[in-house]
């Protein structure tokens, strides 16, 4: 099988994508067993869907089909407000004596957004490696 066209699930993107998924549902979980505010329960799940969405978007393979939209983009934006909210929401879990269960959730919290930053530092290289459409690179020496 040509390396180009490796499924989803086995590249490195693909794992840490689910790596981001588990994080977050686990964090999700334990912010539901401890009766943690809302907010936290609310932000949690709607990024466990979203994390949901791309991973079955990338498998199905329709970012390929749907190309009016620039997939790689949204990806990153999600990924940088997906850090931002669970830095937030993961330090006001670990800022006040909590219960044990909030703690936990905080601190998977914490690595779900070493996990949103990987990701997004894979997709910024891809793009930097791999240009498309009109601003491809060109090399000095095919401009003569």
């Amino acid at each position: 099988m040509n390396p180009k066209h490796r499924p989803f699930c086995c590249s490195v993107k693909g794992h840490v994508k689910m790596l981001r998924l588990a994080l977050t549902a686990t964090s999700m979980t334990f912010f539901i067993i401890s009766q943690a505010p809302e907010p936290y329960i609310v932000i949690t799940g709607f990024e466990v869907t979203v994390i949901f969405f791309f991973i079955v978007l990338y498998i199905l393979r329709l970012d390929r089909i749907m190309t009016f939209i620039f997939w790689p983009l949204l990806d990153i934006i999600n990924s940088l407000v997906t850090a931002t909210f669970m830095i937030i929401i993961s330090v006001l879990a670990l800022i006040p004596e909590t219960t044990t269960f909030t703690v936990l959730g905080g601190v998977f919290g914490l690595l779900t957004v070493v996990c949103c930053l990987a990701d997004a530092a894979l997709i910024y290289r891809k793009l930097l490696f791999n240009p498309s459409g009109p601003y491809q690179k060109k090399a000095i020496h095919d401009e003569i």
